[in-house]
């Protein structure tokens, strides 16, 4: 029987653990999912046969190793910086290994014994990245197999509300890990355009836009997401005169945003404690500096100086010029900004995520230059069928149910960049409503 190890069942799991558990109904599978609280990991699995949930503590080595032990592959959906942990273990006990998080430097180096052991590692295989490798190579490896050159490449992703969900003036609510959302962008991004290398340092970040629009959705910010010349090389563009890979939020979103980083409200680097009964309004003034007349409402507009109205209304509407009382008074400005935003943007029952994706070509063909703009857009149930759910688990669990059938065959540490991982997985999301729509235009 093979067994199936999910570590980590939490809100992006869902679409991952059922795939799996239904296919061990008709299979000789076996499905494990471990969590620290037990009553979630059975809730996912619900009553389904040849699956079992586990109670663990990640830390808990002894207990996790059995678990691994016990297990062909392991998928982690554990925090990120857990990765390589789990890795090691599967590593040394022999176990393949799956994830949809970033491949880091500590994964890189068990490149060679990963291969020395024939296993099979793929990370980068959910949505953001995942599926934009996925896609975007389908479109560069056609392009390279009719000798044309790939002039731009501009890869943009979202995961957001959809409109009828759009309820608040930041059209935003939590649908991925709120920590993330609020430290997003700190350190350095990089990309290069029409051949000028460009770096954005985190205090220029939120100003550097491009306008990405959905035919029907409107118009997205667009910002450059974190280290894009990396993948150059990964996706075979060594030579490419531009490439940007960036984050949507709604228009507006990124200039208000920008505020809470002038201020330094985004900053993780050192602890607050502010009196008990503390205010919000009281919390923003003490970003502000002190003046003996001007209000906390004129102090921000003369600090912050394109402080326009759309952008006053979103800072107000979280209640930043109210006598609410701080939820968090100790903790780095992020953490405490991040306990203001996780009531006000919280997904409720009701509410439907929105993921967007899209990829912006430039490609020369036979002396002319085609412009081709391939688009996702996928919308979730509810807010525990959620649409970054979907993407996120899907990818990854279609990826685990191929290579045990052996329909992929290859071993050693991978992204989704190869034709023979990504197509029958892209045939597969396709089943399930996540599919791209090109528009070709020729110049």
């Amino acid at each position: 029987m093979q067994t199936i190890l999910i570590l980590g069942a939490g809100k992006s799991s869902t679409y991952l653990i059922d795939f799996l558990a239904d296919s061990c109904a008709n299979s000789e599978r076996k499905l494990i999912v471990a969590d620290l609280d037990l009553a979630l990991a059975k809730s996912k699995l619900k009553t389904r046969i040849n699956c079992q949930a586990e109670q663990l503590d990640s830390s808990d080595l002894s207990k996790r190793r059995n678990l691994i032990a016990s297990s062909d592959v392991v998928i982690s959906m554990l925090p990120a910086f857990m990765h390589p942990d789990v890795a090691r273990d599967c590593l040394e006990l022999g176990k393949h290994f799956f994830s949809a998080s970033y491949e880091s430097e500590e994964m890189r180096q068990m490149k060679s014994d990963i291969e020395a052991k024939g296993l099979f590692f793929l990370n980068e295989c959910g949505l953001d990245p995942g599926i934009d490798h996925m896609s975007a190579m389908k479109i560069i490896h056609a392009a390279k197999a009719k000798g044309e050159t790939i002039l731009t490449f501009k890869s943009y992703c979202g995961g957001l509300l959809a409109p009828e969900s759009e309820d608040n003036p930041w059209k935003y609510k939590f649908t991925w890990n709120p920590r993330n959302v609020v430290l997003a962008g700190q350190g350095t991004s990089r990309y290069i355009e029409k051949g000028d290398l460009k770096y954005v340092p985190y205090h220029q970040l939120f100003k550097r836009l491009d306008t990405i629009s959905f035919l029907g959705l409107g118009d997205f910010d667009g910002y450059p997401n974190r280290d894009s010349l990396s993948y150059r090389q990964v996706y075979g563009l060594d030579n490419i005169p531009t490439m940007i890979r960036g984050t949507l939020r709604r228009a507006g979103f990124c200039k208000a945003w920008d505020v809470f980083i002038q201020l330094g409200m985004t900053d993780d680097s050192f602890q607050m404690e502010m009196p008990e009964k503390t205010t919000l309004r009281q919390f923003l003034n003490a970003f502000l500096p002190f003046h003996e007349e001007l209000t906390i409402e004129e102090k921000l507009t003369d600090l912050i100086q394109d402080l326009d109205f759309p952008t006053f209304e979103k800072i107000q509407w979280l209640g930043f010029f109210e006598n609410r009382l701080l939820p968090k008074t100790k903790g780095t400005p992020a953490q405490l900004l991040q306990a203001i935003l996780e009531k006000d943007w919280e997904l409720q029952p009701e509410d439907r995520d929105m993921i967007v994706m899209q990829h912006l070509f430039e490609i020369e063909a036979e002396n002319e230059v085609k412009k081709i703009t391939s688009s996702l857009v996928t919308f979730g149930q509810d807010s525990v069928y959620t649409a970054m759910a979907k993407t996120v688990g899907l990818p990854l669990a279609i990826a685990v149910d191929l290579f045990l059938k052996k329909e992929i065959r290859l071993t050693g540490l991978h992204v989704p960049v190869l034709p023979e991982i990504y197509e029958p997985i892209l045939s597969e999301l396709e089943k399930s409503g996540i599919q791209f729509e090109e528009k070709v235009q020729i110049e």
